[in-house]
């Protein structure tokens, strides 16, 4: 009989590339990853690893035995499921991975409300950046994702992960506040030549952020780089940057730069994501329904300019 455990460990080998990795991830020794899978090859009585210059690659039979394991994780993950349901207590714990500007905004309101309906419920939330969360949830890492879709950018696609989406959040150009003249500009076109804060290269905002400069006929100098939005902030209301903003930062307070619509009035959409198997948990629910919730209570509407006082992004209505 092939040990399941044993089997999730060649699983975590396909997924994140390395003996190191897996070990990184599941607080293992390398050399006892390598134990454990040496003693699943005499289970199995067939290679499963060969030696490719200084890492190790699944041959045919180990992509066998890895399909078959996800099938079995998943099966595990539904029969889980199955059985909290038919508890009348919402309880065990939901790992959830979060971008920051949902962090800040959304979660906060989340958890109140969920420590008010289900107090049973553990609700763990690390900060993550969207793809890498998508990644983790995959892996089972985290058992929820919050995560942002820029317009026109693809991303890789996770087949076992589902998605629901919650609101869509304006992106609007962010100068330094009136009076201050060392950085001036209200049209994107006025931004060349002046210093720019990002995103990190490799986001998702940061690719978007940077065609949509080149489609305006320049290259952004970007000197300043941080995937911290507060960093972002502060940076464009002392007069040093410009930048683009989601007006989901300013949720609850009024903006501390100037905003100015983009081309296109272009969008993100915010959207959770779980994997199948694991989605009907009644904790898993639970914390996608607080969500929801928090939004809508965020997004207060206003017959005021959007921006006086912001109006942080639109629930999306149930499809």
């Amino acid at each position: 009989m092939l040990d399941v455990r044993r089997l999730r460990l060649l699983r975590e080998l396909k997924i994140r590339g390395t003996l190191a990795g897996v070990a990184t991830a599941l607080a293992y020794s390398p050399s006892a990853v390598s134990q454990q899978l040496a003693l699943l090859e005499k289970e199995a009585g067939v290679v499963l690893l060969k030696k490719v210059g200084r890492r190790v690659q699944l041959t045919q039979q180990a992509e066998i035995l890895v399909e078959h394991t996800t099938h079995l994780l998943e099966r595990l993950e539904l029969a889980e499921a199955d059985l909290r349901a038919s508890t009348t207590t919402v309880s065990g714990t939901v790992r959830v991975a979060v971008f920051q500007s949902a962090a800040l905004a959304v979660i906060p309101r989340a958890l109140t409300l969920l420590a008010e309906d289900f107090p049973a419920l553990r609700v763990e939330v690390t900060e993550r950046e969207p793809e890498r969360g998508l990644f983790e949830v995959a892996a089972r890492d985290f058992d929820l994702v919050l995560a942002e879709q820029y317009p026109g950018h693809t991303r890789a696609h996770w087949p076992d992960l589902d998605r629901i989406n919650l609101a869509t959040d304006a992106l609007r150009l962010a100068v330094p506040p009136a009076g201050t003249e060392r950085v001036t500009a209200a049209t994107l076109e006025q931004t060349a030549g002046l210093p720019w804060v990002m995103e990190p290269v490799g986001t998702a905002s940061r690719q978007w952020a940077t065609q949509l400069c080149r489609s305006a006929g320049f290259e952004p100098d970007v000197r300043f780089e941080t995937a911290d939005l507060i960093a972002h902030i502060r940076l464009i209301e002392s007069g040093n940057a410009v930048g683009i903003l989601p007006d989901l930062v300013w949720a609850g307070r009024m903006p501390a730069v100037q905003l100015h619509d983009l081309p296109g009035t272009p969008h993100r959409t915010l959207f959770s994501a779980a994997r199948r198997s694991s989605a009907e948990r009644p904790g898993v629910v639970a914390v996608r329904g607080a969500l929801d919730r928090a939004v809508s209570k965020v997004a207060k509407p206003t017959e005021s300019d959007p921006l006086e006082p912001p109006r942080p992004f639109e629930p999306l209505a149930p499809v």
